[in-house]
């Protein structure tokens, strides 16, 4: 293991034990949990567009309509909430499946277009369908117990739940993307026609990839339901697929921790600047990503990542590799 690898690991265990005293140093459980679900989301996302060069600019259906789902399922079927979030998860994969047999037979902006379009689709029998509640969206959700056992009513038992279910999502997206699996993504990413000349079923590849990544989209929704108690038609908006995409850029496209960043720093000024300058939050945030996007072209730990690798390469050609 290099210093580098050492680095990241230690990082990443800092952050993991910050995350576990969160609630003892004053952080309010529910935003951090919040936070904790867009983070997962935009993770999800990244595997696509990070690792296999699919830009979807339809991700919201999948987080919404998980949420919608384990929404329903909870509170009108009085189903315990690891069963009502499986649900939702597996709902969000099958819709991924029926979508990306249809968008990845196309590239570039016509698959990206595709997804706008059955997003849309989405959005509108979520407006429709009795179930969701139309415009009022889906209001009450209970918590309930998880197995039927822990109590899930406390914001401190709750939270502890999230940054479990988070951690061990990141974990197999790592996982995915440092098998072999993942490599061929990357190949797919780097020189698609040269993934075709060694014979690899291209569409399999990007189809299992879309499928996954939807999956753990509607993960996170699940989780936001059973956190905020609701679901509305925000979650299956066009919007949410622009924020998402908004916090892979900013924190870093194709970089494990980059989407992390990126959710927190859109997150966070939503929570700080809403009550205070109102719809204009956009606005400032709109401003945040065109300066990062002209100063950081790889994002913000994209960025950060290079810089360590340049002086790398700099100790190397120096000829003091340790440095």
């Amino acid at each position: 293991m290099n210093n580098a690898q050492k680095l990241t690991r230690i990082t990443y265990l800092a952050i993991l034990a910050l995350a576990l005293v969160a609630p003892l140093i004053g952080l309010y459980p529910v935003f951090v949990m919040k936070l904790l679900c867009f983070a997962l989301f935009a993770c999800a996302f990244n595997l696509l567009l990070g690792f296999t060069g699919l830009l979807s600019f339809g991700h919201a259906a999948f987080f919404g309509s998980a949420a919608y789902v384990t929404g329903w399922l909870i509170k009108a079927q009085g189903w315990t909430p690891e069963l009502g979030i499986v649900t939702g998860t597996v709902a969000a994969g099958l819709i991924g499946l029926v979508v990306g047999l249809v968008a990845i037979r196309r590239q570039g902006i016509y698959f990206a277009m595709i997804t706008l379009a059955i997003a849309q689709m989405v959005y509108f029998v979520c407006l429709q369908v009795p179930f969701t509640g139309g415009e009022d969206g889906l209001q009450g959700v209970p918590r309930g117990s998880l197995f039927g056992l822990l109590p899930l009513d406390s914001d401190i038992a709750l939270y502890y739940f999230v940054v479990a279910v988070f951690v061990l999502s990141f974990l197999f997206i790592a996982r995915i993307v440092n098998s072999p699996f993942g490599q061929v993504l990357k190949m797919i990413r780097e020189n698609e026609a040269r993934a075709i000349s060694l014979g690899y079923q291209v569409d399999r590849y990007k189809l299992l990839a879309f499928v996954l990544s939807a999956a753990l989209a509607g993960l996170a929704g699940s989780l936001k339901t059973l956190v905020m108690g609701f679901a509305t038609l925000s979650d299956v908006h066009w919007s949410t697929s622009g924020e998402v995409i908004l916090m892979t850029l900013l924190g870093g496209v194709g970089t494990f921790f980059g989407p992390v960043f990126g959710a927190g720093i859109v997150i966070s000024l939503q929570n700080l600047l809403a009550d205070k300058v109102g719809s204009w939050v956009t606005v400032i945030i709109g401003v945040i990503f065109v300066i990062c996007v002209l100063a950081f072209r790889k994002g913000v730990v994209g960025e950060l990542q290079a810089f360590r690798d340049r002086r790398r390469q700099a100790a190397a050609q120096a000829g003091t590799p340790n440095a």
